[in-house]
């Protein structure tokens, strides 16, 4: 018995898709280079692709304006401050944020971002950081901070086939019983007051000081978190629900959790931002894999305090540039751990002083902002978002200088239209693979349809004994053959658990109690497994899976290139793990 990975087309199973035909167009203009090194790109999750529009135009800016380091006021300076500021409000535009309710800082990536919150949010004392266990592992380490502040850190499990969060579960993760009051450092809760100065600044007053300066506060200049502090507690404003604002109650902790699953694709429902704000806590939301495909609209119900992205993830290009789009108000409670430059308004070194940047966005930017590429997000931002039409094919101008290139994707409806086809059509077409006695080659992790997930896929291979195919050895093979996917566990362990329905308490007891205590304890060499160690412990017989996804430049020869490779490679073979390196991590 044979099978056949190939169903109806694409346009009989998702008649819209020929609604994205503008695309195809820029696959063979914009991402033409694809073609011209015949390889197919199915990691789109894992990274845009960058087109030649963005490229030509950052050549093209740089060639005509001389940019400096923006931390003064000279022309080159003043070049580079104005495109960072700009590229600020273009952010905002794109999410339709108001400037007065949030704001932009520029981080290297989402991990940074990320870090930020981690390190300077402020617990009370009995808070909690809540996280879904479907995370990145930029967010399942935000725990670190929270556990050595005194929080306490709990995730909301993961369920079923389709591994899926239940809302119930977020509810009960989330109880608004408030804890007692007092900030939590470390382990101590500290009570924080403003000295009066009794003889001047450190008890040596020179003794030229005027006379009516004895006794007073030092009183500092008002920076914007101070101005923000202060109007607020004057007003008795509160911003939330759950009366977090800054003139009512400290939060109950913190919430972190995706828009989409970097694993299976799986969008867990941003009606939880307002959910849990209501039970009394701030929500950071994970967009990075949201936002390639997706909008996120802030001008209505769905405000979370923190959203971290990374824009290569969007459009390929800039990388090393991502952002924490934060609520000033959320931004203004951060505490900073140090300084650096840039994020000071003044420092003195005789009295160890130090204040931060009047502006609430520079004093999160440690050192200089990475003002050359910053400027290449509104670019990129605008490429997903231009709406002109291109020329006829039989038009000319396809030359070096852009004229058809300069065309657009045309918003993200399309764009996540077209993801939204293929995805459906690669999930019809994977469930459908057998090998030639009927057994079946594939097991998908996540949902089998396209409803309320977006565009990647997580499977493993079956070989013909029934066998895992090692994702190592699909990793190498499909690399000879020019496609790009994603092997391993994605940075998502709790999802990997869940996928293999894994019990870690369990098979961490099959250690000896003594390792297990260094372990926990960080003692030692014993506190390290090697990973193919914990693999074993583990019991896996592999690690991780395989993870295909789309994006702007994909088609449906990339599909029918990956099932014919896969066919070809795998259908009635014994597959085995001779010659494979060892694992280093996941």
């Amino acid at each position: 018995m044979s099978s056949d990975s190939t169903p109806s087309s694409i346009t009989t199973m998702y008649p819209e898709y020929s609604t994205t035909t503008r695309l195809d167009h820029l696959r063979s203009t914009a991402y033409s280079y694809l073609d011209a090194q015949s390889h197919t790109y199915l990691d789109y999750t894992g990274s845009g692709l960058c087109s030649s529009f963005q490229l030509a135009a950052h050549e093209a800016r740089l060639a005509s304006t001389l940019y400096g380091n923006p931390h003064s006021v000279n022309p080159t300076s003043e070049a580079a401050t104005i495109a960072v500021e700009q590229t600020r409000k273009r952010i905002l535009k794109h999410f339709n944020a108001d400037p007065k309710e949030y704001a932009v800082v520029f981080t290297a990536n989402a991990t940074g971002a990320a870090r930020l919150v981690g390190e300077g949010y402020q617990y009370r004392r009995g808070g909690r950081l809540v996280l879904s266990a479907d995370n990145h592992n930029s967010v399942n380490g935000l725990r670190e901070f929270a556990k050595r502040k005194g929080a306490k850190v709990e995730y909301v499990g993961i369920r079923g086939t389709e591994m899926r969060i239940q809302e119930q579960d977020v509810i009960e993760k989330l109880p608004t019983t408030r804890p007692h009051a007092g900030v939590i450092v470390g382990k101590v809760m500290r009570k924080v007051v403003t000295a009066p100065v009794i003889s001047g600044c450190l008890g040596h007053l020179p003794s030229c000081a005027p006379a009516s300066f004895l006794g007073r506060r030092i009183e500092l200049p008002m920076s914007e978190k101070r101005q923000y502090h202060q109007h607020h507690q004057s007003t008795g404003k509160t911003e939330e629900r759950g009366g977090g604002g800054e003139g009512g109650k400290r939060r109950n902790g913190l919430f972190a959790y995706p828009a989409q699953s970097n694993f299976t694709g799986v969008r867990h429902p941003l009606n939880w931002v307002p959910l849990a704000q209501s039970r009394g806590y701030d929500v950071l939301l994970d967009a990075a894999a949201y936002l390639p495909t997706s909008r996120l609209d802030l001008s209505g119900d769905i405000k979370p305090e923190f959203i971290i992205v990374s824009w290569y993830k969007l459009f390929g290009y800039p990388t090393g540039v991502g952002s924490l789009i934060v609520k000033r108000s959320a931004l203004a409670k951060l505490r900073r751990p140090w300084f650096s430059g840039g994020t000071v308004k003044a420092v003195t070194v005789g009295v160890k002083w130090h204040q931060l940047s009047d502006r609430l966005e520079e004093a999160f930017e440690d050192g200089t902002v990475n003002f050359l590429s910053i400027p290449e997000v509104a670019v990129g931002l605008d490429w997903l978002d231009s709406k002109d039409n291109p020329p006829s094919s039989s038009s000319s101008g396809t030359g070096s200088d852009g004229d058809m290139e300069r065309y657009g994707v045309g918003g993200m409806q399309i764009l996540e239209t077209r993801v939204r086809c293929l995805t459906g059509y690669f999930l019809e077409r994977l469930k459908n693979l057998r090998h030639s006695d009927g057994r079946p080659m594939v097991e998908i992790y996540g949902p089998t349809d396209t409803k309320m997930r977006g565009g990647c896929v997580a499977f493993n291979l079956f070989d013909a004994r029934g066998q895992y195919v090692d994702e190592r050895l699909v990793a190498f093979e499909s690399a000879a053959a020019k496609i790009s996917l994603r092997t391993g566990c994605f940075c998502n362990p709790g999802a990997g658990e869940a996928a293999f329905g894994l019990d870690i308490w369990a098979s961490f007891s099959r250690l000896p109690l003594s390792r297990l205590w260094r372990m926990w304890r960080g003692q030692g060499r014993d506190k390290e497994l090697s990973f193919e160690e914990l693999l074993r412990v583990l019991g896996l017989p592999i690690a991780g899976g395989i993870r295909v996804s789309f994006g702007v430049a994909s088609d449906e020869r990339d599909v029918d290139k990956f099932f014919g490779f896969v066919e070809r490679t795998y259908r009635d073979r014994v597959t085995g793990k001779e010659e494979l390196p060892d694992r280093m991590g996941c």
